[in-house]
């Protein structure tokens, strides 16, 4: 089971490496990406140094400039996004198939064990294709995925990739508050 382990885990590592170097190439690379890179962390930097200087006691003229730099910045955001989106079903399509040579190779083993028991609608991941009702029994699948998750991240981060911290505060998240609008 520890072999198994350790090869999902280097497994993952090549995936995400792989995987970067694939966008690297079709995409970090191009200098659309490039010019649209710099406009974005350019324009955040500046919305974000008027948003300070001004605080909250705004006039009506200078709320229109941010809220037009808002919507400048949300759309260059979005071309980026799309720039990035070409290339993500290349390597989505690539690592499709991969994954399902992998969990064919994998099918029915138990390649690690859970400190836990996972919560219900997961089971069914965590446990996929496995024998039995131990629920803490792992599949490839579900550690891969964890793997992946976490590898990635931090090889963008490593390779410079991940979007800088004000272009990220600025766009907000899914988990996170959008960002300030001035009413």
């Amino acid at each position: 089971m520890w072999a198994d382990t350790l090869l999902i885990l280097f497994i993952s590592i090549c995936t995400a490496l792989l995987g970067e170097g694939l966008t690297w190439v079709m995409v970090y690379k191009t200098e659309k990406y490039q010019k649209l890179k710099a406009e974005v962390e350019k324009q955040s930097k500046r919305l974000e140094k008027r948003k300070e200087a001004h605080g909250d006691s705004l006039d009506r003229q200078h709320k229109k400039k941010i809220e037009r730099e808002e919507e400048k910045l949300k759309n260059n955001n979005r071309d980026l996004s799309l720039v990035k989106m070409k290339s993500m079903f290349a390597i989505g399509f690539a690592f499709t198939a991969l994954l399902s040579m992998f969990n064919s190779i994998f099918d029915g083993r138990v390649v690690a064990r859970l400190p836990f028991v996972p919560i219900s609608w997961i089971q069914g991941l965590s446990h996929r294709n496995l024998a039995g009702d131990d629920y803490t029994e792992c599949s490839f699948i579900f550690l891969y995925i964890l793997c992946t998750m976490s590898i990635r991240q931090n090889i963008q981060k490593m390779l410079g990739f991940a979007p800088s911290r004000t272009a990220s505060k600025q766009r907000g998240s899914i988990f996170g508050p959008p960002p300030q609008q001035f009413k």
